[in-house]
């Protein structure tokens, strides 16, 4: 089994990147090959330099190896802040280039891009972690929750993964350890109970 893990927070001491430590400890199970990606670490170029039907092969190295990977995950788990109800420009770069026709989906013969695509990821079971310094009920209300869409029905469902879970923790910036130490727990929990499902 693979789990594929994508970091997308410029800080390396950021509670997203101590999320995706907690999961790789409950990941570090025979049997279970982990592929870590820091996007930022990586210098990643988000920049998409052509339209949908041309992006299905690149010259970047990098970019390769992580649809390579997509590809082959079993489960994945994304870790990012919420910023302006929106994934880090970088994240959405990684979508754009990475979640790419042929790799995560495709339009069936004889239908175009107006058609159903089909998803083609071998993944069931996907984990989306963010922090906010917005309060959860102000998220809901004020704003609709835009990332809720965004992975579950706009990535992931479209590209086959049929199992989402999603968890928004904050305000980071107010927590108290014993939060984080809560938040930490959960994620460990979640990433063991997605194991069930990926295999």
């Amino acid at each position: 089994m693979q789990a594929l893990l994508i970091i997308a927070n410029p800080n390396p001491g950021s509670f997203a990147h101590a999320m995706a430590a907690a999961a790789t400890a409950v990941l570090q199970r025979p049997g279970i090959d982990i592929v870590t990606h820091d996007l930022y670490a990586e210098g990643f170029n988000p920049v998409q330099p052509v339209g949908e039907f041309g992006n299905t092969r690149s010259d970047d190295p990098l970019i390769e190896a992580h649809c390579a990977h997509l590809a082959a995950a079993d489960l994945i788990l994304v870790f990012h802040p919420n910023w302006w109800s929106q994934p880090p420009a970088i994240m959405k770069g990684w979508i754009d280039r990475v979640v790419r026709l042929g790799t995560a989906y495709r339009y069936p013969e004889g239908v175009g891009a107006a058609g159903s695509p089909q998803g083609l990821l071998k993944a069931r079971a996907a984990l989306v972690f963010n922090t906010s310094n917005t309060p959860p009920e102000r998220e809901a209300a004020i704003f609709g929750d835009p990332l809720e869409g965004i992975w579950k029905k706009s990535v992931f469902a479209l590209c086959g993964v049929t199992r989402v879970e999603r968890r928004m923790f904050g305000p980071i910036a107010a927590s108290t350890p014993e939060q984080r130490r809560m938040w930490l727990d959960e994620v460990g929990r979640l990433t063991s109970d997605a194991l069930a499902h990926a295999g």
